[in-house]
């Protein structure tokens, strides 16, 4: 049996993989355990803070100790981000992209092998393996993918110097192709902007919901002043952008002031966003065909955080030249702990490939036995339930709320089925409803629908189907004679952010929707994140925490029924 850790650390969402003998045994992110949202903010003196709790999980689940791990694998290539620091740029001395922060940042993350060695008392040095993150990107993507080959998109913010690399993968190989590189990012120009317009450099969801709502043409000559499409690639001028300081002067000159956290929402702010969603569409569609002209397949995979735009996805499955797309769940940082552990297991030990990431189950579950105690120790009176799908529907067909905990946990931002918010679609205050009890999110947010996979087509205009519209990562146009029967989950343009649900990868969130459907004649539920402004709850204690402080309806954890009213509003 060998054992092959992914990790990722060197900036955000931290996250660990392990696989045994090229299957994953599990995979999640840092945030999940420790609570903090994105595990670990990107600063250049933290590289070398480990994702401790997930590897934890990681080994407990196989078994085995980090001594019988044969390959660390880290998504990060110390000596490549050196070349970063020569770059001509509008920098913070000691900050990123000066001398002295990169010279800090290369020199604390190169302490990784020691901090494994101070955690577990195992010395990793000679079975550590440092890998490009762009190279972990497009294996996450790749590997686990249903084709024998393909051509492979990476979209970013940065990775140690490239924002977007072209590869071309055949068997159990990946060949880089081409790589674009800072400052021309696609996903820094969405952190900037997403600050420009009021929202963190975390935001990216936010401005895709707002672009819906703007006007594309009011803004997009002004910003493609600054954002230039090229035959073969794009650019982007940092004297405007300067992503590396807190400056917005030169945004300022072209598109007018800057949004403040509280100032009000004006039309303007909408266009810009739209404009920006424009942009980026046509800049990946030049990039598929001519990363198509150059591999000659029909399948592309996506990886990077930029690939979990679902509107952005499906222009591509509609207008772009590949027949097949897949994107894992968790495309962006998270993911590239999967791929560096699939880079070693089949580019460099030559294995051939076994394994598709068909689902994204791969985190802790437990057991009714521990749901119970947890319970007990928070004195909630419960009930326990035989047929708790069927229950569910019945209660959130009559208009209830309900938190949905069940199973493993999945990997990637968004909640497919296992730790979601359950609400009725035909009810168009529905969205109001979850804003006010637990979601407290912006107006121009959408809710998405969960559809039983062989009723999709019914309901949504699917364009090609993709494996990966189980992970939420395509947006579709609803059909006309339907759009008045799920209002909650329709977006301002007619559209919906769909996971389709298949009996085979989730039978109990399957079930639960056709307990709906015989109740409703509808094989949808409305499903949002359990969570309320703080990371997808993980653990019961998580759940049950979320479900105190919010006005949630029910808590269907396991088989258990946990009613607000029956525990006096508690």
């Amino acid at each position: 049996m060998v054992y092959i850790l992914g990790i990722n650390h060197a900036y955000h969402e931290s996250s660990a993989c392990l696989i045994k003998d090229g299957s994953i045994v599990a995979v999640a992110e840092e945030e999940r355990f420790n609570r903090k949202k994105h595990a670990k903010p990107a600063r250049i003196d933290n590289p070398d803070e480990l994702p401790v709790k997930v590897i934890n999980f990681c080994l407990e689940k196989a078994g085995i100790t980090l001594a019988e791990v044969y390959y660390i694998a880290s998504s990060f290539s110390p000596a490549k981000r050196l070349r970063n620091k020569d770059f001509e740029d509008f920098v913070i001395e000691g900050d990123w992209g000066s001398h002295s922060g990169e010279s800090l940042f290369c020199e604390k993350i190169q302490q990784v092998p020691q901090r494994l060695l101070e955690v577990y008392r195992v010395d990793v040095k000679e079975k550590f393996c440092w890998i490009d993150h762009h190279t972990s990107h497009a294996g996450s993507a790749y590997f686990v993918s249903p084709f024998d080959e393909a051509a492979i998109l990476v979209v970013d913010g940065i990775g140690e110097i490239e924002s977007t690399t072209l590869y071309k993968g055949e068997g159990n190989k990946i060949k880089r192709l081409k790589s674009i590189n800072y400052p021309h990012s696609l996903g820094f120009l969405w952190e900037k902007l997403s600050k420009f317009l009021g929202f963190t450099e975390y935001d990216a969801c936010k401005v895709m919901g707002l672009a819906s709502y703007g006007n594309p043409n009011r803004y997009y000559d002004k910003l493609r002043q600054f954002v230039k499409i090229n035959v073969r690639d794009f650019n982007v001028d940092h004297t405007v952008t300067r992503f590396r300081v807190n400056d917005h002067s030169g945004l300022e000159q072209i598109l007018g002031s800057k949004r403040e956290p509280h100032d009000e929402l004006e039309e303007r702010y909408a266009d810009i966003a739209a404009a920006l969603q424009r942009i980026t569409e046509e800049i990946l569609l030049k990039l598929a065909q001519n990363l198509y002209k150059s591999t000659g397949s029909s399948n592309l995979c996506l990886a990077g955080g930029v690939a979990l735009n679902c509107v952005a996805n499906s222009v591509l499955q509609e207008k772009g030249p590949f027949e097949n797309i897949y994107v894992q769940p968790a495309a962006h940082d998270a993911g590239t702990a999967i791929g560096a552990a699939y880079f070693v297991w089949n580019h460099r030990l030559g294995n051939p490939r076994s394994f598709i990431m068909d689902h994204a189950y791969f985190g802790p579950e437990y057991s009714q036995e521990e749901i119970k105690q947890v319970l007990a120790e928070n004195q909630l009176k419960y009930a326990h339930v035989d047929d708790i799908e069927k229950e569910v529907a019945k209660l959130v067909a009559d208009g209830n709320v309900v938190g949905w905990f069940q199973g493993r946990m999945e990997v990637g931002p968004r909640a497919l089925g296992n730790r979601t918010l359950l609400a009725d679609p035909r009810n168009p205050m529905s969205r109001n409803i979850l804003n006010l009890k637990v979601k407290h999110r912006e107006y121009f947010r959408p809710f998405a629908p969960s559809v039983l996979m062989e009723k999709a087509e019914d309901w949504f205009r699917i364009h090609k189907k993709s494996i990966s519209s189980d992970f939420m990562l395509f947006a579709y146009d609803v059909h006309n004679d339907k759009q008045g029967v799920i209002p909650a989950v329709i977006h301002v343009d007619g559209t919906s952010r769909i996971q389709t649900v298949r009996k085979e990868t989730n039978p109990k969130y399957y079930k639960l929707i056709q307990e709906f459907e015989a109740l409703t004649e509808v094989p949808i539920v409305l499903n949002t994140s359990f969570n309320d402004r703080e990371p997808i709850v993980c653990s019961p204690q998580d759940a049950i925490n979320t479900f105190l402080k919010t006005r949630i309806d029910y808590l269907a954890i396991g088989n258990f029924l946990v009613s607000r009213r029956e525990n006096n509003g508690r």
